[in-house]
C-alpha cells in the first residue's frame, strides 16, 4: 500500500487508521484519571526522592524500604543489611512530597496500529496499517508521587499519582501488502497480503491499565517473495498499544 494510493482499498485502510488513532486518543484523554490511585499499596519500594530534608536524613543511604499508607501518613520500615530494623511514621503535609520507585519485569501483548517505513529505492515512505501483534518483555519502572492536597473544607487529603516507564524487546506476527512495486516487479501475484514476523525494541509508557509505546523494528516476509521484498529486514518505526497482563 503506497502512501498516496487513493483506491477504495487505500481509503478503507485510512479510515481504519483514523479509527485506531481516535481510540488511542480516547485512552489518552482518560490518562489523568488512570494516573491517580486512591491509596498507596503496601509493599517494598526504592526511596527515590523527597523535598523534605528531614525525611531524606532519616532515610539516609537505605534506599530499600517497606511502606504502608495509614490515613494521612506513611509508615516506613527500614531494614539495614547489618543493623536493627527501624520503624517510623511520616505525616503528609501540604507542600511536601515523597517519590517511591517500584521496578519489575513486564510482560504485555501489544497491537501495532501502524508502521512507518522509510523510502526504499523508488518506493516512497509508506504507512502500513495492516494487522500486527507483538509479545513484549522488558523492565518497568513505576514512580509513585505521594503528597497532600488542601480540600475546600480546609482539611488535607493524601493523594497518590503514578506513572510507569519501561523498555524492552518484542516479537510477533503481522501482515503487509505485497505487489510488484515493493518486490522490484518480481511479485508472482498482482497483490496479496503477505505474512511477516517482526522483532524490535520499544520504550513504553505504562498507565497501569493500558500501555503505549514507541517502537523500532524489522520485518521478515515469509514466502517466495521474501528475497525480493524491498523492506526485508529493513527498519520501521511505529506505535505499540496494549493491555497490561500483570
Amino acid at each position: 500500500m503506497l502512501l498516496f494510493n487513493f483506491s477504495r482499498r487505500g481509503v478503507a485502510r485510512r479510515l481504519l487508521l483514523l479509527a485506531q488513532l481516535m481510540a488511542v486518543g480516547g485512552w489518552l484523554v482518560g490518562c489523568a484519571a488512570v494516573g491517580h490511585l486512591p491509596n498507596l499499596e503496601p509493599g517494598n519500594y526504592q526511596f527515590f526522592r523527597t523535598n523534605d530534608p528531614a525525611l531524606a536524613a532519616t532515610i539516609g543511604k537505605e534506599r530499600a524500604v517497606y511502606v504502608e499508607q495509614k490515613h494521612d501518613s506513611l509508615a516506613f520500615l527500614l531494614q539495614p543489611p547489618n543493623g536493627t530494623p527501624r520503624r517510623f511514621n511520616y505525616p503528609l503535609h501540604r507542600g511536601q512530597h515523597v517519590i517511591l520507585l517500584d521496578g519489575k519485569f513486564d510482560l504485555d501483548v501489544f497491537t501495532i496500529p501502524f508502521k512507518a517505513r522509510p523510502p526504499q529505492g523508488p518506493v516512497p515512505v509508506q504507512l502500513n496499517t495492516n494487522f500486527n501483534a507483538a509479545l513484549y518483555f522488558g523492565r518497568r519502572l513505576d514512580f509513585y508521587h505521594v503528597n497532600s492536597r488542601l480540600l475546600l473544607n480546609g482539611q488535607q487529603q493524601p493523594q497518590v499519582r503514578t506513572v510507569g516507564l519501561g523498555y524492552g524487546l518484542f516479537t510477533g506476527l503481522g501482515s503487509t501488502i505485497i505487489n510488484p512495486d515493493v518486490t522490484n516487479q518480481q511479485a508472482r501475484i498482482a497483490e496479496y497480503e503477505g505474512f511477516v514476523v517482526h522483532v524490535g525494541a520499544a520504550a513504553i509508557y505504562d498507565a497501569r491499565i493500558f500501555n503505549l509505546g514507541l517502537a523500532i523494528g524489522a520485518d521478515q516476509l515469509l514466502g517466495p517473495d521474501g528475497p525480493n521484498w524491498v523492506y526485508q529486514r529493513k527498519p520501521w518505526f511505529g506505535v505499540l498499544f496494549g493491555l497490561d497482563l500483570n
